[in-house]
């Protein structure tokens, strides 16, 4: 039989193991979404994402449910874009098109929901946002 300190020595040894571990979650590979810039498009807007896929896999599909938000932080628009394919461990830059809305008219991006993501059980904690567009945030 183990004497106390013995185990209390034991326990504080498997704690500072598993507190050093990383997480499963911290350590998996996600795709980031960054929105890069935004800019005219005739009487639209077009929007650029640079889409990393830090997976070990591909998407053949990979939708976003994102909301735009006008000057007053009210929804202007909600579009579902698809920025598939993806190819494993690749960058990809995509571009569309925001209809009836000028650019300087969008003060936020949001990312709603992935509505799919190929079958991942968690598509939306899949993805991480960032932004680089001037004075446009986008987040989740």
């Amino acid at each position: 039989m183990k004497s106390r300190p013995a185990r209390k020595v034991t326990l504080g040894v498997a704690l500072a193991g598993l507190l050093a571990a990383p997480s499963v979650a911290a350590a998996a590979p996600s795709v980031s979404v960054e929105l890069n810039k935004l800019e005219a498009a005739d009487k639209d807007c077009r929007a650029t994402l640079v889409v990393k896929n830090g997976k070990d896999t591909a998407f053949s599909e990979l939708r976003l449910d994102l909301v735009v938000f006008d000057g007053d932080s009210v929804v202007a628009k909600r579009l579902i874009v698809d920025v598939a394919p993806l190819a494993a461990k690749k960058t990809s830059v995509k571009s569309f098109d925001i209809a009836g809305l000028g650019c300087d008219g969008i003060s936020r991006l949001l990312l709603n929901d992935v509505p799919a993501c190929g079958g991942d059980a968690d598509c939306l904690g899949l993805v991480e946002t960032s932004s680089r567009a001037k004075k446009t945030p986008f987040d989740k």
